[in-house]
């Protein structure tokens, strides 16, 4: 197993050819903005638990969903159209990655991947203008949203929650429609659910997920706090 260097200057990762057959790439390194944005730029990412030291992934096949490839079903058309569910951009990153974090009706006891770490890490990028999140508000509460790592025309998407029905479903098609008019080419899945594939997503080859992300690349950093600037 490769061992990241502990040198900060020291970013390097092996090539992701050298990943086990489950994906798992590198371990140790460190959680900085550095590190974490070369990772993500050669489409590496962090996920472990408490107990473990950081541990680096690049899975093969890669669940992507092509921004204009977005599927989505007349029912929740339909909740989206009739407002009972406002949705906004970078309104409370850290409040969004802490209620992924929290305790889910599938696991009540708590448990995530999401550690205080890598909060902090995330929110980090969040003050750089790399990470995102969207929230959805019902009686103006936070019902559901998502979070993730935007980079040149790619979206890496990292964890959702919802304690609505439909609420993290509305902010995922809405972002998706946001980030097609802003150009986007590439929203990263990581790994395929039934959840993702309803919306269109779908497995591809790990090479033809890297020609995609490099194309990506290609693009302008859309950085900052973002705002919707779509009328539906």
């Amino acid at each position: 197993m490769f061992r990241l260097s502990a040198d900060p200057h020291d970013l390097q990762f092996p090539s992701v050819d050298s990943a086990s057959p489950e994906g798992l790439l590198a371990v140790g390194g460190d959680l900085r903005p550095e590190r974490l944005l070369e990772a993500y730029r050669h489409g590496i990412f962090p996920w472990y638990n408490d107990d473990q030291p950081i541990l680096w992934w690049s899975p093969d096949p890669r669940a992507v969903l092509f921004p204009e490839k977005l599927h989505v079903s007349r029912s929740l058309e339909r909740t989206i159209r009739c407002g009972d569910f406002r949705v906004t951009l970078d309104t409370c990153f850290r409040d969004v990655m802490t209620r992924c974090a929290g305790p889910r009706p599938q696991h009540p006891e708590g448990g995530t991947w999401i550690t205080s770490a890598m909060v902090q890490a995330y929110s980090a990028l969040h003050d750089l203008g790399y990470a995102h999140s969207i929230e959805t508000w019902k009686d103006e509460k936070l019902a559901g949203g998502l979070y993730g790592v935007a980079i040149g025309g790619a979206f890496f998407g990292e964890s959702m929650f919802s304690h609505a029905a439909d609420a993290s479903k509305v902010a995922l098609v809405l972002l998706v429609r946001q980030l097609r008019a802003w150009g986007f080419t590439l929203f990263d899945c990581q790994q395929s659910s039934p959840h993702v594939t309803r919306f269109g997503a779908e497995n591809i080859p790990r090479s033809e997920f890297l020609k995609q992300l490099k194309e990506a690349l290609t693009l302008p950093d859309r950085r900052g706090r973002w705002e919707f600037d779509i009328t539906d």
